[in-house]
């Protein structure tokens, strides 16, 4: 698909006269501060924080905390809620077995966001959600062609409706930033999982 992400995002939204459900996968509070506030006048969003790739488990609680307190923070049009998912960083480690040594943006990228995606998905659908999408799309550092790519094959999977997005559009990723500095949120410094960790000098 050749399409921008974003028009299509906005030709969708544009679709929407009153409140839709939304089961929005976030990877971390900072990221989610900004898609949030961008997409409450269309949603009823539930946060889906579904990310066992993040390690080790003291980080992944850190992370799950910071996406609640934001909840609880922000003022939202409509209604805004979450559903919390177990840790089940074996499964990810399952999942990406062999590709340990890939780069950043390779395969085992590849990997992660369908598994993420996948169960955002199918809860979605289970649930009875309008729509599923990701916050992932934000992030300067994420191929958004792969994500939405990934999502069009989730729809078609469960039958459930991806919203199309690039978020990082329009300013996004830095509207994140002076969100994540309004609510004094924790920013991590790696994506999530141990293959991720930079280097430090």
């Amino acid at each position: 698909m050749n399409e921008s992400y974003y028009k299509l995002e906005l030709d969708e939204l544009s679709k929407i006269k009153e409140p839709k459900k939304l089961l929005l996968h976030s990877c971390c509070a900072p990221c989610s501060s900004h898609v949030i506030t961008y997409l409450t006048k269309y949603f009823d969003i539930t946060i889906f924080y579904y990310n066992p790739n993040i390690s080790p488990k003291e980080e992944y609680d850190k992370r799950k905390e910071e996406q609640i307190r934001l909840i609880n923070e922000l003022k939202t049009e409509n209604k805004l809620d979450i559903i919390d998912c177990d840790y089940d960083n074996d499964l990810y480690e399952k999942s990406i077995k062999g590709l340990e040594n890939c780069p950043e943006r390779g395969d085992r990228c590849t990997v992660c966001f369908k598994l993420r995606l996948d169960k955002t998905a199918k809860i979605a659908k289970e649930l009875n959600y309008d729509y599923f999408c990701s916050t992932l799309s934000v992030s300067p550092y994420k191929n958004s062609k792969l994500i939405n790519e990934i999502g069009k094959e989730m729809e078609q999977k469960y039958n459930i409706k991806w919203l199309y997005s690039d978020f990082k559009k329009e300013d996004g990723y830095k509207k994140s930033i002076e969100l994540s500095k309004k609510y004094n949120l924790y920013r991590q410094d790696y994506c999530g999982c141990k293959y991720s960790i930079r280097k430090k000098d």
